[in-house]
C-alpha cells in the first residue's frame, strides 16, 4: 500500500461516524438514506462522508435504478491492518515488559 493511499485510509478512518458506516455496510449493502438513519444530521453531511470513504477506497457505490447503494471495499483496511501488524513485536516486547515488572512489583508487596 502506497503511502497516498494509506494516508488516505487513516484520515477517513479518523471520524467516528465514517466508521460507524463501515461498520453498518459490514451487514451488507446500504442507500444514503439508510445510513443515515441512526445519525442526527443531514443526508447531504452523510453524502460528503461516504465522498470521504469512496476517495479512500474504503466504499463503492453503485446504481440501480433510483437508488446508490454503497457497499464495503475491504482492500484498504488490509492495507492498514498490514502497516500496524509490522509494529505488533514492539507492542509484544512493551507489554511482556509491563507484565514482568508488575509481577516484580506485586512480589515486593507481598514481602
Amino acid at each position: 500500500m502506497n503511502s497516498n493511499q494509506l494516508d488516505a485510509t487513516f484520515a477517513a478512518l479518523a471520524d467516528p461516524t465514517r466508521r460507524a458506516i463501515l461498520a453498518r455496510l459490514g451487514q451488507g449493502d446500504a442507500t444514503v438514506s439508510q445510513l443515515a438513519e441512526p445519525f442526527a444530521m443531514s443526508m447531504p453531511a452523510v453524502s460528503r462522508h461516504l465522498k470521504v470513504l469512496e476517495k479512500a477506497g474504503l466504499i463503492s457505490r453503485n446504481r440501480y435504478a433510483q437508488s446508490r447503494p454503497s457497499h464495503l471495499e475491504a482492500r484498504p483496511l488490509k492495507g492498514a491492518t498490514d502497516w500496524m501488524s509490522d509494529y505488533e513485536q514492539f507492542w509484544n516486547v512493551s507489554f511482556d515488559a509491563l507484565d514482568e515488572h508488575l509481577s516484580t512489583v506485586m512480589k515486593e508487596r507481598e514481602r
